[in-house]
């Protein structure tokens, strides 16, 4: 699935929840999906959890 497809679900889930639940409900889909991202992120392997704790330093010193 492209990533533009991905972004037009994502659009349309925020719409809707926007539409129908008010702002709190979009807020709150959109953080849960921001979540979401992060975590299926790490699962894949993109990112390591020790990532978001480490100083920029330390992470430019582990890629090299």
């Amino acid at each position: 699935m492209s990533m533009a497809v991905v972004g037009l679900i994502a659009g349309m889930a925020l719409g809707f929840a926007g539409y129908f639940g008010g702002f709190g409900a979009f807020l709150l889909v959109a953080a849960l999906g921001a979540i979401g991202f992060v975590v299926g992120r790490v699962l894949d392997g993109d990112l390591e959890p020790g990532d978001f704790f480490r100083r920029p330093s330390e992470r430019d010193d582990r890629r090299r």
